[in-house]
């Protein structure tokens, strides 16, 4: 295995660390209100963490457009043969199951902290972004036809 396929890898682990914790503590807290504060701080952590694999994912998807076609779909959901199709089911479950906890308990106990919860999701979105800013496969950019076309005029 290589040092790419381990490092991807460990984006996965990290999405489903991400998405126990926070299933566990949101679904602590809507049994017992004393377990709230906990979860209302692993729901900011994760939205923090989250926010932060954007902001490392963004200018290295930007930095690959150069060279990648690299779409919009395929970065954020890893669609399109971007991934392995076990990562992207892995960091796909991920995902769905941490909106699925966070809808869950944030309906279970209504104008509580846990509706914070909802922001929690955006971490395993990112770590999408991340898998696909790192690791993904993108088709080579085409040749800009514009440029084609302006030195077709000039040498005529």
């Amino acid at each position: 295995m290589s040092p790419a396929d381990r490092q991807g890898d460990r984006i996965v682990l990290a999405s489903w660390a991400g998405t126990a914790l926070f299933a566990l503590t949101a679904g602590l807290a809507a049994a017992v209100r004393a377990a709230a504060p906990v979860a209302l701080v692993v729901a900011l952590l994760l939205f923090v963490a989250g926010t932060t694999c954007y902001v490392v994912a963004f200018p290295r998807a930007v930095g690959r457009s150069r060279v990648d076609d690299v779409s919009v779909s395929g970065l954020f959901f890893l669609m399109g043969g971007v991934a392995p199709r076990a990562v992207t089911v892995h960091l796909w479950a991920s995902f769905c199951a941490e909106v699925t906890a966070a809808v869950a308990t944030a309906a279970a106990r209504v104008n509580s902290s846990l509706a914070f919860g909802i922001l929690a999701p955006v971490y395993g979105l990112s770590l999408m972004a991340l898998w696909g800013a790192r690791h993904g496969t993108f088709p080579p950019r085409p040749a800009r036809r514009a440029r084609t076309a302006q030195q077709a005029r000039r040498r005529r």
